[in-house]
């Protein structure tokens, strides 16, 4: 891509870091409640696939600081963040560190919610990429149905589903299963994604899944070939166009922020809002600690 591209990258970058977000990220789901105005209403609301977080202080600050400020703290919405890895605290928001696949883990979310559903799922999860296209648009699309697990669990009728896609040739396929459960599909791509990323956004509104449908469904589509051959075998007409699929991803990644080359001068680094809780590279550096302590003495 060219200079402008890369100017446009460095110029969210940095600003998220002035304003305090923990990634640039935050930016994309600002851009989207303009454009969609999905926080409207919203009592309820799950961040899946939740650190570093940026995501998290959006919905803190768009949805909870306000109502606090107000003095209606009886009727602050109630936000729950999930992932596999550990997060740093952001006010106003329960986090749950556990599988998105997992039934107790909807059954958890739900308890906070004190036996309400809720009206927006949000999901800015993706695999590690590998530039190959159609790998990780694959992977990324597993992952998005993997999320609809817990989507189905804990989403209200008529609610709102947020996911980051990865646009390829066969994202047709993507759409049309999420359609089964959205009447409304709709894909963006906001200002702050990058010109040169195949990423963009779906977002699923209306949630509607079919009649005879039971969350139970995709749980055994997650537990093998055999079982989904079962839940097929029993499945009625509409159950049966949920397809197989496998949950992919590892907490390995690097960030993906800073995988583009600064500029040698003029540039100064800034440090970041929330540094990771646990790094992919942090035996490494308790390694090198240990060495350097080690060669001193």
């Amino acid at each position: 891509m060219g200079k402008a591209s890369r100017d446009k990258r460095d110029i969210y970058y940095r600003k998220a870091k002035e304003e305090g977000w923990r990634a640039r990220s935050a930016f994309k789901l600002l851009q989207l409640d303009e454009a969609f105005d999905i926080f409207r209403g919203v009592q309820h609301v799950v961040d899946l696939c939740a650190a570093p977080g940026s995501w998290s202080q959006v919905l803190s600050r768009r949805l909870y600081l306000p109502a606090m400020q107000s003095g209606r703290q009886d009727a602050a919405p109630k936000i729950v963040a999930v992932d596999l890895q550990p997060m740093a605290p952001i006010e106003g928001v329960t986090q749950l560190q556990g599988d998105i696949t997992s039934d107790r883990t909807a059954q958890e979310v739900i308890a906070h919610f004190d036996g309400h559903h809720a009206d927006l799922v949000v999901s800015d999860g993706a695999p590690d990429v590998t530039g190959l296209h159609d790998m990780d648009e694959f992977v990324q699309a597993q992952l998005i149905l993997a999320a609809m697990t817990i989507v189905t669990h804990v989403l209200r009728p008529g609610g709102t589903f947020i996911a980051k896609v990865f646009r390829g040739k066969e994202i047709s396929l993507l759409y049309a299963q999420l359609k089964v459960f959205f009447p409304e599909v709709t894909v963006a791509k906001p200002k702050s994604s990058r010109n040169s990323s195949i990423e963009a956004f779906v977002v699923c509104q209306r949630y509607t899944p079919p009649p005879d449908f039971q969350p139970s469904h995709l749980q055994r589509l997650l537990q093998g070939a055999a079982a989904a051959q079962e839940a097929c075998m029993f499945a009625s007409p509409s159950t049966r166009l949920l397809v197989p699929f496998v949950a992919c991803g590892d907490l390995s990644g690097w960030d993906a922020d800073r995988s583009y080359d600064l500029p040698a001068e003029g540039y100064v680094t800034l440090n970041p809002v929330q540094p990771p809780t646990a790094p992919a590279y942090k035996e490494a550096l308790e390694r090198a600690k240990f060495a350097n302590s080690g060669a001193k003495t």
